[in-house]
């Protein structure tokens, strides 16, 4: 890998000449260029589609905006569990997207104004010619070939597409194409059992579709724990999902105006048939069209842009950030690139991506949430571990607000009594994992929140229960 002191010749007579240069503005991107700009650097940010990347556009703010749309939903049909009378419900799926759509543009207006203020932001798509220097072929025609003493390609990931007979002849949706809808399908046969795909199901499931999960693997979440998956699976067959697993399409066909599903299994193949299929059967790094080679950037196996700790690529001067790069596709992740590129570009720093800690949710409900060791990968090193677990139903705040579903487990050193990972399903359980990721960068014995006073009744409480139930 390089180094920032060491860069090859920019390639002679571009067009114009920037200090950085950003493919894609996304969530480290966007406030990377802000920052160059602030310091006085001469900045062009190309992006071809929406300004704000995955998470504004497609991922984070739209979806997350819809699932608070089937939470209400579920709250309105579960009314008389708490004593409320309410009519019958229905989802006005055009309203839905209505607000979803208003909740983005608002978003995305907050992450174009840096550019009004002199960043230059080109809207079309980028593709290397040399060395920090690439071509823009403009959206709207023409195009300008551009170098820069620094490139970071942030150009994120796109949906995989995969190779079942009839596929491409029926009107499948992806995680783009299905927030667009705006009359509710009868029933959405989802592909996948990934976080996209369940947070998908469980949503329209409360929108009032049926639903049927096909899911090549024997479990949920493939790297998940067991129990964890179990329990996950056993919450969404609660709310109706119908889920297949060791079941693959081995082929799609339109029939009187149906989607329909041929599914193998060990035991047999059968006929699936739903009014949508969801194809969420994972995702690919946007790297086809930059060719990379003429940079000398390298890729992996499956496309992503290799990097090292620092996020450099093979080729001097390059880096690569956010998804493309194939570390953990978060959005929390990219933007700590971010972090971590401007203080070694800008501020004389030497940070880099070894042993940050990675936690994320699944915006499920109830939520699933995972910092640090799990229990498969605890085994798996031969690593010592004692277990703490507790169901949600023993926490005075999930009994009180009927969000008993789930638990919570946390793996802690025998040793040290630091914790070493958690995984938690619960209501909140995002808030409650991040509160242990604070323990933990802190090294905090799990005995300080044993015996620590929280407000009761809350679900910050459930730490208390959560260790006290620590084996031996």
């Amino acid at each position: 890998m390089s180094s920032v002191g060491k860069s090859a010749p920019v390639a002679e007579n571009n067009d114009a000449h920037y200090d950085l240069i950003v493919i894609g503005s996304g969530q480290c991107g966007n406030p990377l260029a802000a920052a160059f700009f602030d310091a006085g650097k001469r900045v062009a940010v190309v992006e071809r589609a929406a300004v704000g990347g995955t998470c504004v556009n497609f991922g984070c703010t739209p979806t997350k905006t819809m699932i608070a749309s089937a939470e209400v939903a579920h709250f309105a049909r579960s009314a008389g569990e708490f004593g409320i009378v309410v009519g019958d419900v229905a989802t006005n799926l055009r309203a839905v997207v209505d607000r979803k759509r208003g909740i983005v543009d608002a978003s995305r207006t907050s992450s174009e104004k840096k550019f009004k203020q002199g960043i230059q932001l080109l809207r079309g798509t980028a593709s290397f010619t040399a060395p920090r220097q690439v071509r823009v072929q403009f959206n709207e025609g023409g195009e300008q070939t551009i170098s820069a003493d620094l490139i970071v390609i942030d150009t994120g990931l796109s949906p995989a597409v995969p190779k079942i007979s009839g596929l491409n002849t029926v009107p499948y949706l992806d995680n783009v194409s299905i927030m667009e809808l705006e009359e509710l399908p009868q029933h959405l046969v989802v592909l996948g059992g990934g976080y996209i795909g369940l947070e998908f199901a469980q949503m329209f499931r409360r929108f009032g579709s049926e639903v049927t999960i096909i899911q090549r693997g024997p479990h949920l979440l493939a790297q998940e724990d067991q129990d964890i998956v179990e329990e996950l699976a056993a919450i969404l067959r609660e709310d109706g999902i119908r889920i297949l697993f060791d079941s693959a399409a081995t082929s799609v066909s339109l029939s009187n105006g149906k989607i329909q599903l041929a599914v193998s299994s060990s035991a047999e193949t059968r006929l699936v048939e739903g009014s949508h299929l969801l194809v969420a059967t994972g995702r690919k790094p946007n790297t086809d069209l930059l060719n990379l080679a003429a940079a000398g950037v390298a890729v992996d196996e499956r496309g992503y842009i290799t990097v090292n700790e620092r996020l450099e690529t093979s080729s001097p001067g390059v880096f690569a950030v956010g998804d493309v790069n194939g570390g953990p596709a978060f959005t929390h992740i990219s933007y700590d690139d971010f972090r971590i590129l401007k203080a070694n570009l800008l501020e004389g720093g030497n940070r880099t991506t070894t042993g940050r800690p990675l936690p994320y949710c699944m915006f499920t409900d109830p939520q699933f949430a995972r910092i640090g060791l799990s229990e498969n990968a605890a085994k798996k090193e031969g690593r010592k571990y004692r277990l703490a677990k507790v169901k949600m139903s023993s926490v005075a705040r999930a009994f009180e607000t009927g969000q008993t579903r789930g638990f919570m487990k946390a793996l802690v050193d025998p040793d040290t009594n630091e914790i070493l990972g958690a995984s938690i399903v619960s209501a909140d359980g995002g808030e409650l994992m991040s509160m242990l990721e604070i323990a933990m960068m802190g090294k905090l014995p799990y005995t300080a929140l044993e015996g620590a006073i929280f407000a009761h009744p809350t679900f910050a409480e459930s730490l208390n229960i959560l260790f006290a139930n620590l084996q031996s």
